[in-house]
């Protein structure tokens, strides 16, 4: 008689518990995670949730109030606000996910740099100190002022309004590892420069990372919003939820509803990143992981 068939329905129970564990210690972060998840399959299957073309124009019908033939109502030239609501979220979700990976990677490859080498650290972080000493959104319009407005350059103007703050959270992780003892063995032992960073520090700085990279994919969606509402970012052929917003100011009093579900996506969007941000980092925290 064997041990094997008894492993079974223990390894099944303690995945389950695992998963119970989950949902008892971070609800909000799972709660977070299904609205996101949920906005992702509304951008990509957005063909499919009876949408018809976002630029399809019908005057004869414009300014028409949220009904069973258009849900969300039509705009000033008789567009679909509820199939440009959900085309635009693909936009909103490029940016974000977009912003996020590029800050994160550049941020991370200047933060292992200055935070381990000194004369680096001198000459890039007094770039970085004068980038964060402009507000966000304001170096984003100057960058897009520079440029024509593109969805490509949106993501470029607000990575490079990223990327510094990225780079000093790097840094003061970088800093405060490269004294510690296993670092410091590693370099007595002779390991080489690059091994030190892949191996010893890199591993050390993902948790931050991550929960850094969901507040950046949040604050971009944000960004992207406001430039598109002053007429900065993504052109008004691409439907996006600061553009259509932008459109519908001028008759918020007798179209509400042009600026309203737009809004209301916009801040679903950002709420559900900014859940699983919060939950990623009282998972990751040691400190916040012993109180719980």
């Amino acid at each position: 008689m064997t041990s094997v068939p008894a492993a079974a329905p223990l390894e099944v129970t303690s995945k389950r518990g695992l998963v119970r564990d989950a949902l008892r210690r971070h609800p909000t972060m799972i709660f977070g995670l299904v609205l996101l998840i949920g906005l992702v399959l509304m951008a990509v299957f957005a063909e499919y949730m009876g949408t018809i073309d976002p630029q399809a124009l019908s005057p004869i019908r414009r300014l028409r109030q949220p009904s069973e033939l258009y849900w969300f109502g039509t705009d000033m030239i008789g567009r679909d606000v509820y199939s440009r609501t959900i085309y635009g979220a693909r936009i909103s979700l490029i940016v974000g996910i977009s912003v996020a990976v590029l800050s994160v990677a550049v941020g991370l490859f200047f933060g292992l740099i200055t935070g381990y080498v000194r004369l680096a650290d001198t000459l890039i972080m007094r770039v970085m100190d004068g980038l964060m000493s402009i507000p966000p959104i304001l170096l984003a319009i100057a960058l897009m002022a520079l440029t024509k407005a593109s969805l490509e350059n949106v993501i470029v103007a607000i990575t490079i309004a990223e990327v510094p703050r990225v780079t000093r959270l790097v840094r003061s992780v970088v800093l405060s590892l490269r004294e510690q003892p296993f670092v410091e063995a590693a370099v007595a032992s002779g390991t080489r420069f690059h091994s030190i960073l892949l191996r010893h520090i890199l591993p050390n700085t993902v948790a931050p990372l991550l929960v850094q990279g969901t507040y950046i994919c949040a604050s971009a969606m944000i960004t992207e919003a406001i430039l598109s509402f002053i007429g900065a970012g993504t052109p008004p052929t691409i439907p996006s939820w600061g553009n259509i917003m932008a459109e519908g100011r001028s008759v918020f009093q007798i179209a509400y509803h042009i600026i309203l579900f737009p809004g209301i996506f916009l801040s679903v969007a950002v709420l559900a990143v900014n859940l699983v941000g919060d939950g990623l980092r009282d998972a990751l925290d040691p400190r916040l992981a012993r109180r719980m």
